[in-house]
C-alpha cells in the first residue's frame, strides 16, 4: 500500500489562514523591528498576536484540543509549522516556538492532573511562558547532559535545588521553570536526574545575566539563571525521581522536529528572496536568473530545501508510530541545521551587494539561522551518536551471523 502523503483538508485549510497571517500581520511587524521582538514589544506583542491568532482560529495548533490547540501529530505539524515559521515572530504569535511547544508537548504526556491544571493549562492558553532549565556552565552538563551538577536534596516535604544553568530560552519572565536537577549519583554518571516544576516568582531563583547572542526572536532571551536552596514540593515534582533523562526524550525527538520545521519556513523565504532578485535584475545581457552560475545555485536551494522536507516527514512519521526515532530524528536535524545555511548564504550571494544590506532581510536571517547547528544538540554531536549506532549493529551483526569467531 502507497505512503500517504498528502494532508487533510482540515491541514490544508491551517495552513492557508496560517499563511495569510503571518504575511498580512505578522511579517510587517518583524521587518519594522529589524526583526528584534524585544524591541517590537516582547510579551506585550506576543500577547496582542496571540489573540489575534485566537481569533483566527490558528493558535497553538499542537497544544491538546481540550486545552485549546488543535492537537495536530507530527506529521500534520509540519507544514503548519513551516508556514508559521516564514517569520521569526510567527512562532511566538501562534504559541510554536521554543521552548513553549517542546514544554506543552512533554507536560501533556508526563504530568498529573494538578500539575496540568497548574501550569500545562496556563501555559497551553498562552497566559504564561515557560524555560526548560538544563544547560550548566563548564564543566556542567551541555552537549553530554551526564554531566549534570545541579543537585536536589531531599527535605521535609519536597526537594532544594542549588546550581547554576547557562543559555536558558525564555528565561526572563518565564511564569514557571522546568528544572533538571541530579538527585542520585555523581557528575559523570548515567541516570540519578529529576524533572521539577516551579513558579517564575519562588524565593531562590535568580536571572543573573542576559546572554548576548546574534538571535534576535526570543522573547526573555537567553540567560543565566542561578537556584539557591529552591523549594519544590514533593507535587510538583515531574514524573518519577531519578527518571528525567528519560521523560527528556518525550521531549527532545519531536522538539528537534518542530525546530526543523519552523527553520524551513525561514530557508523557503530566504530562497524565495533570492530567486524574485535574480528572475528580475538585469545583468551580462538577460537576467541574473539566465546565467548557469546562478542557475546552479538556485538548484541547489530546491534540492536542499527538498530533502530537508522528506527527511523531516520520515522522522515524524517514526514518532507518531510511536518509536523512539532517535537516528531519524539526528539525520533530520543535522542535515537541515547545515542545508539551511546553505540556502541563505546561496540567496545572499545571488543578491549581491542587497544581500549583506539591512535593504533585504537575508542578513539578519543569517544570524538567526546560524545558531540552529548548535542548539538541540551540535552536528558533531549527532553524528557522534549516529555513527556509534552504525558501528554497534556492525559488530552485533558479526557476532550473531559468526558466533563462533570470538570463541
Amino acid at each position: 500500500m502507497a505512503v500517504e502523503l498528502g494532508y487533510s483538508p482540515e491541514v490544508d485549510d491551517l495552513v492557508k489562514r496560517t499563511t495569510a497571517f503571518i504575511h498580512e500581520v505578522v511579517l510587517p511587524i518583524e521587518n519594522a523591528n529589524d526583526g528584534d521582538i524585544t524591541a517590537a514589544g516582547g510579551d506585550d506583542l506576543r500577547r496582542d498576536l496571540n489573540s489575534q491568532a485566537k481569533e483566527l482560529g490558528i493558535f497553538a495548533p499542537h497544544a491538546p484540543v481540550e486545552l485549546g490547540g488543535h492537537g495536530l501529530s507530527m506529521s500534520d505539524r509540519v507544514p503548519v509549522f513551516e508556514a508559521g515559521g516564514y517569520s521569526t515572530f510567527g512562532p511566538a504569535a501562534l504559541h510554536i516556538g521554543a521552548p513553549d511547544e517542546g514544554n506543552v508537548h512533554m507536560l501533556a504526556h508526563i504530568a498529573d492532573d494538578e500539575q496540568k491544571l497548574k501550569y500545562l493549562a496556563p501555559l497551553a492558553n498562552g497566559d504564561v511562558r515557560s524555560a526548560f532549565a538544563m544547560t550548566e556552565p563548564a564543566p556542567g552538563a551541555g552537549s553530554d547532559p551526564n554531566q549534570l551538577r545541579t543537585e536536589a536534596t531531599k527535605v521535609d516535604g519536597g526537594w532544594k535545588i542549588n546550581g547554576e544553568k547557562r543559555f536558558i530560552t525564555g528565561a526572563e519572565g518565564a511564569g514557571f521553570y522546568i528544572i533538571m536537577a541530579r538527585t542520585a549519583g555523581a557528575p559523570g554518571d548515567r541516570g540519578g536526574a529529576t524533572m521539577f516544576l516551579a513558579p517564575g516568582d519562588t524565593p531562590g531563583i535568580e536571572v543573573t545575566r542576559h546572554i548576548h547572542t546574534t538571535d534576535r526572536a526570543m522573547i526573555g532571551g537567553h540567560c543565566e539563571v542561578r537556584f539557591t536552596d529552591v523549594f519544590v514540593p514533593d507535587a510538583d515534582v515531574l514524573g518519577e525521581v531519578d527518571q528525567g533523562y528519560r521523560y527528556a526524550q518525550v521531549r527532545l525527538g519531536p522538539a528537534r522536529m518542530t525546530h526543523v520545521m519552523r527553520w524551513l519556513g525561514v530557508a523557503v523565504r530566504c530562497h524565495e528572496v533570492g530567486v524574485d532578485y535574480v528572475a528580475h535584475r538585469n545583468g551580462f545581457g538577460g537576467t541574473l536568473g539566465d546565467l548557469g552560475m546562478i542557475q546552479q545555485m538556485v538548484a541547489d536551494n530546491e534540492i536542499d530545501l527538498a530533502a530537508s522536507r522528506a527527511l523531516l516527514v520520515k522522522a515524524c512519521y517514526e514518532l507518531d508510530q510511536g518509536r523512539h526515532a532517535s537516528s531519524e530524528t539526528s539525520i533530520a536535524k543535522t542535515f537541515a541545521a547545515e542545508a539551511y545555511l546553505r540556502v541563505v548564504d546561496r540567496s545572499i550571494q545571488m543578491c549581491g551587494g542587497l544581500g549583506v544590506s539591512d535593504d533585504l532581510p537575508l542578513a539578519r536571517l543569517q544570524r538567526e539561522l546560524r545558531p540552529f547547528r548548535i542548539y538541540d544538540g551540535p552536528s558533531e554531536v549527532h553524528r557522534w551518536a549516529l555513527a556509534r549506532r552504525a558501528v554497534g549493529r556492525a559488530r552485533k551483526n558479526r557476532t550473531s551471523t559468526q558466533p563462533g569467531e570470538n570463541a
